[in-house]
């Protein structure tokens, strides 16, 4: 897409249970305090997230477990100077700490409600606009957890409730209780777990998708990223970019750029372009430290597929010959697996 022409950010309602309005591509904000890469400074990261407002984003996603702590504390310095009653904040708690057994989660009443507080502090605002649960703790009911979510809700602390990574057990379970807004999973070309039962239950119960890693946790970014990994980049332990699988994997790259070509393009807008077109409820929220990925991440938004174009991009990456299985498997009850990594909760 031509550089420098701002577009018109649509806006969308994040599913049908609810009244929340979003623009259509969010912004996360995981890269502007590390994971990737290295932390930026504050005075950057503001800079972004002001710019990602400018050119008409206002659906900021981030977690209390991003720094830890400080992506909340760096959203909040942002949001003092914009408008807060045009953004829509997203944030998420359960997490306590990463061990080498896996995540522990706590999704206890007392423990989500001091965790709603302190992510209220640390943004500087009066109430959350969606409050997502990061991982299930199958330790509990997650009747219990919503429980709990409702009266904040009635308090007026939050106002939407979201789900991270759960079950469509679980999804059902925790939507009898209160209406579930927004379900954040994982979606990118390379990752289409949830199309067989999680998308078509979003769509029965009217709740909005959320796409996070939408450009394969960077994969499809560019070539920078694909031959070129930063030395402290967590994804030198990921299964899809280590050894022989990312020199197997770099071909889905090429055929992207390819078709990006025809599209008058870059590969990451046309990934990206990909996702937009799976509906109105799908919302991703891809992220980045630098000011020329976020113009190109929005307009992508420009580029117009047909359903051909669609197939022939879905077929360019076929999800069976990718290379280091990230799979999510369906186990047992609301019990979920994260392949080849040692997770282990409902997501």
């Amino acid at each position: 897409m031509e550089e420098g022409i701002k577009m018109e950010m649509p806006r969308v309602k994040l599913g049908t249970s609810s009244s929340m309005e979003v623009s259509k591509l969010g912004f996360g904000c995981l890269s502007l305090t590390g994971l990737y890469d290295s932390p930026i400074s504050d005075e950057l990261g503001i800079s972004i997230i002001k710019e990602a407002f400018e050119n008409g984003i206002t659906f900021f996603d981030t977690s209390d477990m991003y720094g830890p702590l400080t992506n909340e504390i760096l959203l909040g310095k942002a949001l003092k100077q914009l408008p807060r009653e045009m953004i829509q904040v997203a944030t998420k708690f359960g997490v306590v700490k990463v061990n080498e057994n896996g995540m522990v989660v706590n999704g206890s009443p007392e423990y989500l409600r001091a965790c709603c507080e302190a992510s209220l502090a640390r943004l500087g605002v009066d109430y959350i606009d969606l409050y997502y649960q990061h991982r299930v703790d199958t330790s509990m009911s997650i009747e219990e957890t919503m429980e709990e979510l409702k009266k904040l809700v009635e308090e007026g602390k939050i106002k939407h409730i979201g789900l991270s990574e759960a079950s469509p057990d679980t999804v059902r379970r925790a939507h009898a209780v209160h209406p579930i807004t927004a379900l954040q999973m994982e979606w990118s070309l390379w990752t289409r777990d949830i199309e067989e039962e999680i998308v078509p239950l979003c769509r029965e119960l009217g709740i909005g998708i959320v796409p996070y890693s939408p450009l394969g946790r960077g994969f499809f970014g560019g070539k920078g990223v694909v031959e070129n990994l930063a030395e402290n980049s967590f994804l030198h332990s990921h299964p899809r970019f280590t050894g022989a699988n990312l020199e197997k994997n770099k071909v889905f790259y090429d055929r992207l750029e390819s078709l990006a070509t025809k599209h008058c393009c870059t590969a990451a807008q046309l990934a990206l372009a990909w996702l937009h077109h799976q509906g109105d409820d799908v919302v991703a929220i891809p992220g980045t430290t630098k000011i020329k990925n976020l113009h190109d991440n929005v307009n992508s938004l420009s580029i117009k597929l047909s359903k051909c174009d669609i197939i022939e991009i879905t077929e360019a990456v076929p999800i069976e010959q990718v290379s280091g299985s990230i799979t999510y498997k369906h186990l047992q009850g609301s019990t979920w697996k994260f392949a080849n990594t040692p997770l282990k909760s409902d997501g």
